[in-house]
């Protein structure tokens, strides 16, 4: 691990985003309600949330930090829904894994809730979009081929 003791705690943030493609009927029966196992999206927010505490359960070399925040929000779309994680704490880390975590893990709990209905959806599109504090400045994706950094 990163010896990060000598750093001072700040406010840090840091949002990804994930998709699930799948078919339009499935995510109609997502937006209707109507998938069997429940509640589709408040099953994958939980679970992001979740995922987001538990980021250095999950992976071996992260620090674990006082999570302060963490939002997950949906938008369905005619052939995928895209998730959103937002993750802040005040720490001597960044949080851009806790977001990554729970983009990844609402994206799973997605495909689980639906897989009956759906066999062919695929997650991807994982990316971090966004963070904040922290010795290495601010960084924000513009879009699939552009990036900024801004200090």
């Amino acid at each position: 691990m990163v010896d990060v003791t000598p750093k001072d705690p700040t406010h840090r943030r840091a949002i990804a985003r994930a998709k699930v493609f799948m078919s339009t009927d499935t995510a109609s029966a997502v937006a209707r309600g109507a998938i069997g196992k429940g509640d589709v999206l408040a099953v994958a927010r939980v679970a992001g949330i979740q995922a987001a505490k538990r980021t250095p359960e999950l992976i071996p070399l992260c620090h674990p930090l006082l999570v302060g925040a963490v939002l997950v929000n949906f938008r369905i779309e005619d052939t995928h829904i895209e998730i959103e994680a937002e993750v802040e704490t005040v720490d001597r880390t960044g949080v851009e894994m806790e977001a990554l975590t729970a983009c990844s893990v609402a994206a799973l709990t997605v495909y689980d809730m639906c897989k009956s209905k759906d066999k062919e959806m695929v997650i991807g599109e994982i990316a971090l979009w966004e963070k904040t504090g922290g010795r290495s400045g601010s960084y924000r994706r513009l879009g699939d081929a552009d990036t900024a950094y801004d200090d």
